[in-house]
């Protein structure tokens, strides 16, 4: 590798954080650019045309999208294997890894997340209540009803670590930012899945670097992750002010 990963996205987009942990098991050099998701100026707009996180550039060349990206990490350094051998269990660790990107998304990111974090603490606009509960009394248990009919009663969902278990322990992670935790009486499968998978060494990292700049504003954040030892790169396509319209990650 003539040049170091680069990747583009906020520590704490769970999308960003699949593609990291992937880096991290896989053992490989990377550098980041931690934008928040709802800033970048015109040069991350060519590198990514919907203005998504996160980019991977790899020697200059940039790939968008968080399971496009985990997808040619596995290919290109096939070692640890993050995807199943067996053709049927990979077709369902990739299902799994969707259902996250947009179910789980929806209802942990966009309908928790966003309202009780960024809604309030970046754009320092009012929750919308309705949409919380909705989320919490309804909509969030549903995907754990399903995610919980999914899982094995210990262990990794396919025997192994994969890219299933990643992302669910990924998005978990997020809404724990809001104090939101899987009541293990009623979901034990889902909570055991998602504490084993938090508590490797690759997760424990980048939680130091969350947990650092998690309530601290934009231009506090790439401080304080240089002072923890995070592998920022010298630049960033960061801008000061956020804006709306540029919530979408992937």
């Amino acid at each position: 590798m003539s040049a170091r990963l680069k990747i583009i996205g906020n520590y704490l987009s769970p999308y960003v954080r699949k593609v990291l942990v992937c880096l991290e098991l896989k053992g490989l050099d990377y550098e980041i650019d931690p934008i928040a998701p709802f800033v970048g100026n015109d040069k991350f707009s060519q590198l990514s045309p919907l203005r998504r996180v996160p980019v991977l550039i790899d020697d200059g060349f940039v790939l968008n999208d968080s399971s496009v990206i985990c997808q040619y990490l596995e290919d290109r350094y096939p070692t640890p294997m993050l995807y199943p051998p067996d053709l049927g269990d990979r077709a369902l660790a990739r299902w799994l890894e969707e259902y996250c990107d947009t179910r789980l998304a929806d209802v942990l990111v966009w309908r928790l997340f966003y309202q009780l974090g960024v809604k309030r603490y970046l754009f320092h606009e009012e929750t919308d209540q309705a949409t919380v509960q909705q989320a919490r009394e309804v909509e969030i248990p549903a995907t754990l009803d399903y995610l919980e009919n999914q899982l094995p009663d210990d262990g990794f969902v396919f025997g192994t670590l994969s890219i299933a278990d990643i992302s669910i322990a990924s998005f978990f992670r997020t809404a724990s930012f809001v104090r939101y935790v899987i009541d293990p009486a009623r979901w034990s499968r889902c909570a055991t899945l998602v504490a084993q998978v938090q508590a490797l060494p690759a997760f424990q990292k980048l939680a130091r670097f969350e947990d650092c700049m998690l309530r601290l504003p934009l231009a506090e954040q790439r401080e304080a992750l240089l002072m923890v030892g995070a592998p920022l790169c010298s630049d960033t396509l960061g801008t000061a002010t956020p804006r709306h319209g540029l919530r979408r990650e992937s």
